[in-house]
C-alpha cells in the first residue's frame, strides 16, 4: 500500500510530537510492506511567520490531494494580536471546513497504567472509563455569524450557533453507527431548555433513531453531562453532541483519564480522507523542552492507519507498544506517579519504537 500523508508540524511541541509519530509510521511502513510518502505544509503559526498567512492555498491544495492528514498543534501567545481571520485557529477551521471534516472522533479510555494520574476516587475508577466523544465539527458557533458592533455607543458582540438538520443528521449516523458497534448506548448532549438550535438537534436525531432500533437513545443538558462525567463516567458508552459542547467535553474526559496528552482524535469526511491530532494544544510553555508526552500524536497516527487506511493489524501493533512502554514504567511529566522512570519526549518515542520494531 502507497498512502501520502500530509504533515503540518504547527506551533509549540507540534514538531517534538510529530517527530516521534513518524519515526513509528516508518518502521511500521517497512515492517509491513508499505509506502508512506510524508509531505510537510505549513499552518498555524509557523505559517504566518514564513509568510504570512496562517494556511497558505499551496497547503490547503496539499491536504486535499493527501490520503490523510497528521497534525501537531497550533497556535500561542506569539500570534494573539493577529486579526481574526489570520490567527493560527484559523487555519485548523479552515481545514476541517474545506476537507469536509465533519465529524471529530474523540476516545476517553482509562488506560490501567495511568490509574494513579487521574484525580478520580478509586470507587468511580473501578467502574472504568470508556466512551466515545461524537462531535459535530464545521457547524455551530465556531462557524456561525459572529459580529462585534457598536449600538448606542456601547460595543455589541454576537456568535451565531447555526444548524441544518442535514448537518446534524451527518453525524448523528456516524454517532449510531459506531454505538451499534459498542454497547449500543448514546446520549445525544444539549441544552434544548434554551436553545432553538438544541431543539432541533432532538427532533433530527430521534428521526435517525428510527433507523437504529437496536441502539438506546438518551439526552442529557451540557450542564448535567459535565458533572456526570466526573461524577459518574461509566455511564457514558457513546456522547453525541454539537461543536463547542464536544471541545468542551472532551477536554474535560481528557482529565478524568489521567492526562491530555495520551488522547488521540480522527477528524473524519464522507469519504477515507481524515485529519488526526492529539488533543492537547501547543504548550509553548514546554516547547523545546523535550517535555511533551508525544503519545496522544502516536495513537492519533494509529488512527488514521486504522480508519483511513484499513490497516487495523498495523494500527493495534502501535497500541499495544504504547501500553507495553506503560507497563515498563516509563512516563512523561504530565503523567508521573511515586515509583515510575519520568521520561522526556523523544525517549518515550523511542521505548514505543522498539516494542513496534
Amino acid at each position: 500500500m502507497q498512502k501520502r500523508i500530509a504533515v503540518i508540524y504547527g506551533d509549540g511541541i507540534g514538531r517534538e510530537v510529530i517527530t516521534q509519530a513518524l519515526k513509528i509510521l516508518k518502521v511500521v511502513a517497512k515492517k509491513y510492506g508499505h509506502t508512506f510518502v510524508f509531505e510537510e505544509v505549513l499552518a498555524g503559526g509557523a505559517a504566518i511567520d514564513a509568510c504570512g498567512e496562517c494556511l497558505p492555498a499551496e497547503s490547503l491544495k496539499i491536504c486535499k490531494e493527501s490520503d490523510s492528514v497528521l497534525l501537531g498543534a497550533v497556535g500561542g501567545p506569539k500570534w494573539d494580536n493577529e486579526p481574526s481571520h489570520n490567527r493560527p485557529e484559523k487555519a485548523l477551521l479552515t481545514l476541517r471546513k474545506e476537507l469536509g471534516l465533519f465529524a471529530n472522533i474523540r476516545p476517553a479510555t482509562l488506560l490501567p497504567q495511568l490509574r494513579k494520574a487521574s484525580p478520580l476516587k478509586d470507587e468511580i475508577l473501578n467502574l472504568g472509563i470508556d466512551f466515545i466523544i461524537v462531535r459535530e465539527l464545521i457547524g455551530g458557533v465556531y462557524f456561525g455569524e459572529h459580529k462585534l458592533e457598536e449600538i448606542n455607543g456601547e460595543k455589541v458582540a454576537s456568535d451565531a450557533m447555526t444548524y441544518s438538520a442535514s448537518q446534524i443528521e451527518s453525524i448523528a449516523k456516524v454517532a449510531f453507527n459506531i454505538a451499534r458497534n459498542r454497547k449500543k448506548e448514546i446520549v445525544c448532549v444539549d441544552k434544548a431548555n434554551v436553545l432553538s438550535s438544541s431543539r432541533l438537534w432532538r427532533e433530527v436525531v430521534d428521526k435517525v433513531a428510527q433507523n437504529y432500533k437496536d441502539v438506546n437513545l438518551s439526552y442529557m443538558y451540557v450542564d448535567n453531562a459535565a458533572m456526570q462525567i466526573c461524577r459518574a463516567p461509566s455511564q457514558f458508552d457513546v456522547i453525541l453532541t454539537e461543536n463547542m459542547f464536544g471541545d468542551i467535553l472532551s477536554d474535560e474526559a481528557s482529565i478524568i483519564t489521567g492526562t491530555i496528552g495520551v488522547i488521540p482524535s480522527a477528524s473524519l469526511s464522507n469519504g477515507t480522507l481524515g485529519m488526526y491530532e492529539p488533543i492537547h494544544g501547543s504548550a509553548p510553555d514546554i516547547a523545546g523542552q523535550d517535555k511533551a508526552n508525544p503519545i496522544g500524536t502516536i495513537l492519533s497516527a494509529a488512527m488514521m492507519l486504522e480508519l483511513s487506511f484499513g490497516l487495523t493489524k498495523e494500527s493495534e501493533a502501535i497500541q499495544l507498544a504504547v501500553q507495553n512502554a506503560l507497563d515498563k514504567g516509563y512516563r512523561t511529566g504530565d503523567m508521573m506517579s511515586a515509583g515510575i522512570q519520568l521520561v522526556g519526549c523523544e525517549q518515550m518515542g523511542d521505548v514505543i519504537l522498539e516494542s513496534v520494531m
